[in-house]
């Protein structure tokens, strides 16, 4: 116990809880009209999410690295469920009725995956030939993310390879596999967006597509639509203007021309609440936060440690500049949450997990690895 509150990263720790009691702010003040309690059930998500925080801490990274094969056995599992027995919202089947409670399995594969990539590389590093290990990375990561890419979540498949990216270029991966790894995305790319819809077979949803290229010509008035729904997250963020409008001022997002506007689209309500100075406000805790990770990278002393940090810095830069970007018109809109601030129990809980992991790391950053035999 003394070990764990010296060493905890207390700066981390209040990083993450201000982003978090930022969002549940905006929130309350955002969606008193709404109804459903969103407010409620976001404070309980966070709870949650902080009490979670704190028992991951606790856990000794050895341990998760050990846990490699539990863990990714129970993604693969939890993610071909979705597709048997999933519930089907908005078009996309993501989640699992649990009653009280709404679980998105792939919300919970972005940490689990990155724990199981990591210990997969530190755990045979001198037993497996560069080549092949990066082969077989791309193989651990593209079997669930292709479950995932079916439901269909274009865009945590989208994290899921960020993370692969992340850990790898951490790991030292040769930049020939990077330009191998490119050319074979320039390859899928186009088979999927292109040639095979030309032949007749539709590989992603048409509302996907418009979602996904709406920031290119962001002109279609139609209530409801990608376009729609940018100009006015746009609009919402300009009328803020400096310091912003404030609640009551808030007719944008509070007359509901931005649909649904507390999940992927939240940071248009805090650009037009608090303004260019709340906003610069969230994205300097981002900053601090992604900060913490990136240092953590260098300070641990184990493979698996700086593994696990890069892989979770990049799944949460990856989320950070893509959802603010897409609520600007800099980026496609993929249903990418806001990390800490989006409404949502899955997404908000991971993200607490995830510092977790980032805090045990921390903690425990001065033991060195253990033996690659050990996995």
């Amino acid at each position: 116990m003394r070990e764990y509150l010296r060493h905890m990263d207390y700066l981390m720790v209040a990083t993450a809880v201000s982003i978090s009691a930022f969002g549940l702010w905006i929130i309350k003040n955002s969606t008193a009209s709404v109804g459903g309690n969103l407010y409620g059930h976001q404070l309980a998500y966070d709870v949650a999410g902080v009490v979670g925080m704190l028992v991951v801490a606790a856990i000794p990274p050895s341990w998760m690295r050990r846990m490699l094969w539990p863990l990714y056995a129970f993604v693969l599992v939890s993610c071909a469920a979705v597709l048997a027995v999933g519930q089907s919202v908005l078009g996309g089947q993501r989640w699992i009725n649990l009653g009280a409670f709404q679980f998105q399995p792939s919300e919970l594969s972005k940490l689990l995956l990155t724990l199981g990539l990591a210990g997969l590389l530190a755990g045979y590093r001198s037993r497996i030939a560069p080549a092949w290990l990066t082969l077989a990375a791309l193989v651990f990561v593209g079997v669930p993310a292709l479950l995932v890419f079916k439901e269909p979540d274009l865009g945590t498949t989208l994290v899921l390879l960020s993370i692969l990216i992340g850990v790898l270029f951490i790991y030292g991966v040769s930049w020939r596999h990077f330009v191998a790894m490119g050319l074979a995305v320039v390859v899928i790319a186009a088979l999927t967006l292109s040639i095979l819809p030309s032949m007749g077979h539709q590989v992603i949803p048409e509302y996907q597509i418009q979602r996904f290229t709406a920031f290119l010509h962001p002109t279609t008035t139609q209530y409801g639509s990608a376009g729609y729904q940018l100009q006015h997250s746009e609009l919402a963020i300009t009328h803020g203007s400096v310091t912003g409008t404030g609640p009551a001022g808030a007719t944008v997002t509070k007359l509901g021309y931005v649909p649904v506007f507390w999940t992927d689209f939240i940071f248009a309500v805090v650009g037009e609440e608090r303004g260019f100075i709340g906003a610069a406000w969230l994205i300097g805790l981002y900053a601090i936060l992604i900060w913490r990770g990136l240092k953590l990278i260098t300070y641990s002393r184990s493979t698996f440690g700086s593994l696990v940090a890069a892989g979770i810095v990049s799944a949460l830069t990856f989320q950070i500049f893509v959802n603010i970007g897409m609520t600007i018109g800099l980026a496609p809109i993929t249903g990418i949450p806001l990390p800490f601030m989006s409404f949502g129990g899955s997404n908000t809980i991971t993200n607490f997990l995830a510092i977790g992991a980032l805090l045990s790391i921390h903690i425990h950053a001065q033991q060195r690895d253990e033996p690659a035999v050990a996995i």
